[in-house]
């Protein structure tokens, strides 16, 4: 099943929000080896980030294969660190759907804003399945 090109710019907005705990933050800190502090390291919007792509990596719509799925690429635009007490939100766009040989790729954006509207960052990543050889 080849992917649908019809779908990019497609908006996914998760229904849920997602607050910033101090041990969260604490927690994510040790999984990467931050230093201590009190805002979210940099990488922190991922948590939030990876909840809300999964309603488009899994859109049937879609048809990307999700089970031979390798991460690509992931960055990050930071307009400022999440804090604890912060309570987010994500809208994920699909940007590209290609095929590359026997692979898929697709690339979203997530924009984690505050449920007061307030920007906090812009996540990209980019996902692409692996092919199976014979």
């Amino acid at each position: 099943m080849s992917l649908n090109d019809a779908l990019v710019g497609r908006v996914y907005r998760s229904g849920d929000t997602y607050e910033v705990g101090r041990e969260k933050i604490r927690e994510f800190r040790e999984a990467v080896g931050a230093p201590e502090g009190d805002e979210a390291p940099p990488t922190f919007p991922i948590v939030l980030a990876m909840r809300a792509q999964e309603a488009a990596v899994l859109d049937p719509e879609l048809g990307f294969d999700f089970s031979r799925v390798i991460h690509r690429d992931q960055s990050f635009r930071h307009v400022r660190p999440a804090r604890p007490g912060d309570v987010l939100t994500a809208e994920v766009r699909l940007t590209r759907v290609e095929t590359l040989g026997a692979n898929d790729l697709v690339a979203l954006r997530s924009d984690i804003r505050t449920t007061a509207g307030e920007a906090v960052c812009t996540a990209t990543t980019t996902l692409i399945t692996w092919a199976e050889t014979p």
